[in-house]
């Protein structure tokens, strides 16, 4: 049996124990906090359970299968004995990263992945305290990545093709959707393209062109409907006769006015972008019961999403 070795037992290191388990690889949940990686599993075996109910559970395996591929550990070296792949999911602190991964070296063989889930520190900051950096690389997930399937896999200037293709093929196996990046860039690809919808959208309401509420709408009932299947690049040469060159023809000009129009990087804490949050704080409340029932709403719509791309 093939493991792997997921650090961290938060919402993202459950899920990717999760994602693991699903590909019918037995998977070791660590966490430094004694206790915390098994009441992981126990919240894992609910979420499992409720999945398999309503017939949206991954992969081949039944619920009460996959929850046998999975054990808890305190321990990391136990946790990390036998595993061909680390799969680091702590809290998003350089500092911290860093120390994991040399730890993690100190334990293992020479041919084991070492992989982070950051979502925002380059691969030559993670793994600077790594000695071996050719098998090193960022696989980042889309929150929440059970229902999310992309991976941005992305290499430290050291890492070797080999890995990144052995990553690849992992990733595909276990149902999610890996990209590649060339080389390591502030943000990867994207959290540079959702900074740019942030900055925008953000942009548009402050400056009193549209509510919150609508320009979520443009995303939502409008771009966000296409881009579920087809990207920005695509849509593009779809949407003109003779594809994107044709476009660019036609458009191009105009998108290049726009651009220059959008003006100095948005300030998010300015005194007047408080009324963006406040706008936003009237639709949704920022407590937590509003806030977890709109996440539960995401994460079902995400699921029913998800089936339909696959259905399709």
């Amino acid at each position: 049996m093939k493991i792997i070795t997921v650090i961290g037992s938060g919402l993202i290191g459950r899920s990717w124990a999760m994602v693991f388990a699903s590909g019918g690889y037995s998977v070791k949940l660590y966490d430094n906090q004694p206790g915390q990686a098994a009441n992981a599993i126990t919240a894992i075996k609910k979420q499992m359970m409720e999945l398999q109910e309503v017939g949206m559970l991954r992969g081949q395996l039944s619920a009460t299968q996959q929850l046998a591929l999975l054990s808890s550990h305190d321990n990391l070296q136990q946790a990390l004995q036998g595993a061909f792949f680390v799969q680091e999911c702590v809290f998003e602190d350089l500092e911290v990263k860093q120390n994991v991964f040399r730890d993690v070296e100190r334990l293992v063989g020479e041919d084991v992945i070492l992989s982070s889930s950051t979502s925002c520190l380059v691969p030559s900051a993670v793994f600077s305290l790594v000695q071996n950096r050719s098998r090193c690389l960022v696989s980042h997930p889309v929150n929440p990545p059970l229902y999310v399937k992309l991976v941005e896999l992305v290499p430290h200037p050291d890492t070797v093709a080999a890995i990144m293709n052995r990553t690849h093929s992992l990733m595909n196996e276990v149902g999610q959707v890996p990209v590649r990046l060339r080389k390591e860039i502030d943000g990867f690809a994207l959290n540079r393209v959702q900074a740019a919808i942030i900055a925008e959208s953000w942009r548009l309401v402050q400056d009193g062109i549209i509510s919150v509420q609508d320009i979520d709408l443009v995303m939502s009932e409008g771009l966000g409907v296409r881009y579920a299947f087809i990207g920005p690049m695509e849509t593009m040469h779809l949407n003109a006769p003779e594809g994107l060159g044709d476009y660019m023809k036609r458009y191009g000009e105009g998108i290049q006015r726009v651009l220059r129009s959008f003006g100095p990087v948005t300030d998010f804490f300015a005194e007047d972008a408080k009324s963006v949050v406040s706008e936003m704080c009237e639709l949704i409340p920022n407590d937590e019961r509003h806030l977890s029932a709109r996440q539960e709403r995401r994460d079902r719509l995400l699921m029913g999403l998800a089936q339909l791309k696959k259905d399709s």
